[in-house]
């Protein structure tokens, strides 16, 4: 039976267990996240009196303990896509100025052993070494996001993942029918299926936009989604030549990396050697050498046993997290983003049939597919959308997930081959396209930027100074008695700065 009332804050109500909650030891947090869960005032995901049987909150306010974890991971990756973007500027100016014959000569620079079949360039090492770091953390990502975030409960994860998936097919279907119509080639239909979270947050930093934390969750979402796609996509669809034996030998590798992992094994120098030689032998093998790192990132504990701290999985990511932002996807976009622009070959980026599917895939795939897969699934599932937000937000973080950078950048060279004329020209699509949703996203945020500061000063308020955001402390009574003690001492205050004014008014007659 529907409650008619939401019981008086004195009144224990039930809830489950917030996910991902911080450590113990912070009653007030504690409370606070239990009672964000449960009884959250409308519009902020929580249920209402007779609503709440029945209807679920899109785009509603995250649990503390997700809220929290979001924030420190984002802000890695803010720093790491503003790095991103001078990488890429920093690879442009060098492709397209007198320094572009050293700089190609360093990017096509070989060197590793070459029994090993390992002799690669220093944009391979990059793109094939580096860039398993960005899968490893993917991986990580990945994993969490199933066992304590927003794809752990089925009715939470439906709509981002509807939004996720629409987002990939549309782009791909979009490239698909450009290519075809124009005789173009069909190779790169996944070119603008991925968005680059640390490319987008990049642009959010210059832009200098806040979003709510629940439309950054979706983002983030989106992203993880979107990169467990791209690695099936990469996975199944450009290995080629498989050598079964590396392959057995890349297997029999991560079930000693899981066995060791999951008995407590401790060390750098344990896993770290494992780690390269998993990689050298998945390499080896044809399938791309990245899906090693994902499929570590995938096998770490991501939950917390007695006596830990935290999970090795949050812990290890940690760790890595700076050196993937920071050093691993920029070091790639700086050797892969390195393009010759032209008058020309920006005319051909909306001339030939590729280069248009990607721009098209980018620009208009990536935001009808995940706005048109959000609104799908709110209007024929029992979602509503958060009465403090507006579909114009769906449709500006729609535009923002067409900035496919990182992903795509790989996918042009494994669709078109490294250092052809058509890759490179794949490229420059990508760029192209990222850089007209960048602007067009810009342009919807900034519509909305004084709503969105609105909503992240509410989000982080904290008046009575306990570390914990008053938003998810309405309804905690100890939150109310520590705000009545503070309103009646700064009350008892004023009374006396009126006492002491109204006294000076009396004596002092001011000057003669």
């Amino acid at each position: 039976m529907t409650p008619q009332h939401s019981p008086p804050p004195h009144e224990p109500t039930p809830s489950p267990a917030p996910r991902n909650a911080p450590p113990a030891g912070h009653q007030a947090e504690k409370q606070a996240e239990k009672q964000a869960e449960s009884r959250t005032p409308p519009g902020h995901g929580a249920p209402t009196s007779e609503r709440t049987p029945r209807r679920s909150v899109f785009l509603g306010r995250l649990p503390l303990g997700e809220r929290t974890f979001l924030a420190d991971a984002l802000r890695t990756e803010t720093v790491g896509g503003t790095l991103l973007l001078a990488a890429a500027v920093l690879a442009l100016l060098l492709a397209n100025t007198g320094a572009s014959g050293l700089y190609e000569s360093v990017r096509d620079f070989h060197f590793g052993p070459e029994a090993l079949h390992l002799r690669l360039s220093v944009a391979d090492w990059a793109k094939d070494g580096l860039l398993t770091v960005f899968f490893f953390v993917a991986g990580i990502e990945l994993k969490r996001e199933l066992v304590a975030g927003e794809l752990r409960d089925p009715r939470a994860a439906a709509l981002p993942i509807v939004s996720a998936v629409c987002g990939m097919a549309v782009p791909a279907t979009i490239y698909a029918v450009t290519a075809a119509a124009g005789g173009g080639d069909l190779r790169g239909w996944a070119i603008p299926m991925a968005t680059d979270i640390a490319f987008a947050l990049g642009v959010l930093a210059v832009l200098g936009t806040g979003l709510p934390s629940s439309l950054r969750a979706f983002l983030l979402t989106l992203a993880v989604v979107d990169d467990l796609g791209a690695i099936v996509i990469i996975a199944v669809f450009y290995s080629a030549g498989i050598s079964l034996g590396a392959l057995a030998g890349a297997v029999a590798g991560l079930a000693v990396f899981w066995f060791l992992h999951h008995k407590g094994v401790r060390g750098w120098y344990v896993y770290v050697p494992l780690a390269v030689v998993v990689w050298a032998l998945m390499h080896a093998s044809g399938v791309h050498a990245t899906v090693a790192g994902v499929a570590m990132g995938l096998m770490l504990r991501c939950t917390v046993r007695p006596g830990e701290h935290t999970s090795p999985a949050a812990h290890i990511e940690h760790l890595v997290r700076p050196l993937s932002a920071g050093l691993a996807v920029p070091v790639f976009a700086l050797f892969a983003a390195g393009v010759a622009v032209s008058g020309d070959a920006l005319t051909g980026v909306f001339t030939k049939p590729e280069t248009l599917g990607v721009v098209l895939g980018l620009l208009a795939g990536k935001t009808l597919g995940v706005f048109g897969g959000a609104w799908a699934a709110a209007r024929f599932t029992k979602a509503e959308l958060n009465r403090e937000l507006a579909w114009a937000d769906v449709l500006a973080v729609a535009t923002l997930s067409g900035i496919g950078f990182t992903v795509s950048l790989l996918i042009s060279e494994l669709a078109f081959g490294s250092g052809t004329a058509l890759a490179d020209e794949a490229k420059a699509a990508v760029l192209t396209g990222s850089l007209l949703a960048a602007v067009l996203a810009g342009v919807l945020l900034k519509l909305r930027a004084r709503k969105h500061r609105s909503l992240v000063e509410a989000e982080d308020r904290d008046e009575d100074g306990d570390g914990v955001p008053d938003v998810y402390e309405e309804h905690d009574p100890a939150f109310h008695l520590r705000m009545a003690a503070l309103y009646e001492a700064k009350a008892a205050e004023h009374r006396r700065l009126a006492e002491v004014a109204q006294g000076h008014d009396v004596t002092d007659d001011g000057p003669a």
